[in-house]
């Protein structure tokens, strides 16, 4: 394995290797990394810093364990410089215990964001199922209060008509809250019908052609056709989620496997952020949802442990 790794390194030297002989912070996420709340950008920027410090003893005694403990936090805010940084401490034994599988966990948050040495990193550590480490946990937070009815969509998001007066049809059929297919909607599509993105997500709730041939969905830039397929889906959701409007949102934004990989919103700061824009409409409450629809996720008790421990 030290032979695989040392040639892992090796193919890309100057972009992995190079910038940690010195003391200064590997910085490879910076043109790749999605923009940051003004909150988290400044914490992660002070984690980042003070780990570096603890890292190579610049001002204070050098300790790899604490210096881990600061790239974990700036980590778990979504940073994947910090996320890489932390998995080649784990791999190289730098500081820490040697650990290929905590090391293939970062390594593996990382390459979700694009970071292309992680994915390199991969090869050489393998990507073994391992729960995320204590330090990956969300601070608790207060649990969700049902929603004693669907709330009302906000006059921020309301919709041009057309669209409004579909989702309040759709939506009711499906018993689906509005608030959440619309907030969904913005947050995808800002409600541009011929939307696509670089991953060929199309129309207003942005389907994949995956999740549209679930759903049923044979032309995804028909208004009335993507709408139905998305709030069936966000149905499904709701139901495999138990109605935490949180981890719908995550679900919808970066997969349901993403969301039971990490036991909770993963580290991604583009999920992180899309969260904050669904829960800032809808709120963080549990939405009713269809138990005939489909069973909950087999992971949803260790979800629900997970957020009452601190």
């Amino acid at each position: 394995m030290a032979s695989e790794l040392h040639a892992a390194v090796n193919v890309s030297a100057e972009t992995i290797a190079a910038p940690r002989r010195g003391d200064a912070p590997l910085r490879i996420a910076a043109a790749t990394e999605p923009a940051r709340s003004g909150a988290d950008a400044e914490r992660i920027a002070t984690l980042r810093r003070m780990a570096v410090d603890y890292e190579h003893g610049n001002g204070v005694a050098r300790d790899g364990a604490r210096a881990a403990e600061l790239y974990c936090e700036a980590a778990r805010l979504g940073d994947a410089s910090s996320q890489f940084d932390l998995g080649w401490m784990y791999a190289n034994g730098r500081g820490v215990r040697r650990d290929d599988a905590l090391a293939a966990f970062f390594f593996r948050a990382a390459a979700a964001q694009g970071i292309e040495q992680a994915r390199t990193m991969l090869r050489v550590t393998g990507d073994p199922q391992v729960e995320p480490p204590p330090c990956m946990r969300e601070p608790t937070p207060p649990a969700p209060p049902p929603a004693a009815s669907a709330p009302v969509p906000a006059a921020s998001i309301m919709a041009p008509r057309i669209i409004a007066n579909l989702v309040g049809k759709i939506a009711t059929e499906h018993n689906v809250a509005q608030s959440l297919v619309l907030a969904i909607m913005r947050a995808e599509s800002n409600f541009n019908a011929g939307a696509v993105s670089p991953k060929n997500a199309q129309g207003l709730m942005q389907l994949i052609p995956e999740t549209a041939s679930r759903f049923r969905v044979k032309n995804a830039f028909d208004p009335a056709q993507n709408i139905r397929g998305g709030v069936a889906y966000l149905r499904w959701l709701l139901a495999y989620f138990e109605g935490d409007v949180r981890l719908v949102a995550a679900a919808y934004n970066a997969g349901e496997g993403a969301v039971e990989r990490y036991l909770g919103v993963p580290p991604f700061q583009e999920t992180r952020n899309y969260v904050r824009r669904i829960l800032d409409v809808v709120g963080p409450i549990v939405l009713p949802f269809d138990r005939s629809v489909t069973g909950p996720s087999p992971l949803m008790a260790r979800i629900r442990e997970r957020q009452q421990v601190r």
